[in-house]
């Protein structure tokens, strides 16, 4: 959905170009001349933000800002004002007006500040849910050897209740010397099961791969789990 902008603008023709400029942006706009139109429309229908001119006949954006904020309405609001003095910005500001754009202004820089008041005003995020531990192994799901559980189905694999980040290729290698641990799995087989095609005896692509895999799988004081059987393969085992 798109964002909803009610800009306050006495001046026609910027309220026009502005209007129109928003629009081609991308945002649904309500414009209106004055500040008695502004706290009218914000009543019938919540902005996502406002965008008030500060000398405005009548009620001017800082008195539009403050009834709003006095009723408890946190909508964000960007101020235009062609005052130029740092009192005139602290008074926005403590009307509670969240920025503003000094005119005559550049309409990418209205732009830019609207995206970042809609940016703090959306909800934050529902922070991740943590991983959950595997469950217990009730159906043969699991695979498990040397303090490695693996579930092939969900391609998720752990040693004890740390998960493993692997790539596509490290976990079919995990896997394989998980199904087969204990043995002494051969260059030949592996290269067979893995890649389809054994690259000969001159191939590094193996012994890369598994060293990928040791510096993810081992730990400070935990024995290393793949064992290198010099001139044959690899095993998986602990200790």
């Amino acid at each position: 959905m798109p964002h909803t902008v009610l800009l306050a603008e006495d001046d026609r023709a910027i309220r026009n170009a502005l209007e129109r400029a928003l629009t081609l942006e991308g945002y649904r706009v309500t414009a209106v001349a004055d500040g008695v139109e502004a706290l009218a429309q914000a009543h019938r229908s919540r902005p996502d933000v406002l965008v008030l001119d500060v000398m405005m006949p009548g009620i001017d954006g800082l008195q539009v800002c403050r009834v709003l904020r006095a009723e408890g309405d946190r909508t964000p609001v960007l101020m235009l004002t062609a005052l130029v003095e740092t009192a005139d910005r602290i008074a926005g500001l403590d009307a509670g007006a969240d920025d503003y754009v000094v005119k005559p202004f550049d309409v990418e820089e209205v732009f830019a500040r609207l995206r970042a008041l809609l940016r703090r005003a959306a909800p934050p995020e529902p922070a991740p849910a943590p991983a959950p531990e595997p469950e217990p192994d009730t159906s043969g799901r699991f695979l498990e050897a040397a303090g490695l559980r693996m579930d092939p189905q969900a391609r998720r694999a752990w040693r004890g209740a740390r998960e493993l980040e692997l790539t596509r290729t490290e976990f079919e290698l995990l896997e394989l010397l998980i199904r087969h641990a204990g043995v002494v799995l051969e260059h030949s087989t592996i290269y067979d099961r893995i890649w389809g095609y054994d690259f000969g005896p001159g191939s590094k692509n193996l012994a890369v791969y598994v060293g990928y895999l040791r510096r993810k799988l081992d730990e400070p004081g935990a024995p290393q789990l793949i064992h290198t059987v010099r001139g044959v393969g690899y095993v998986l085992r602990e200790g």
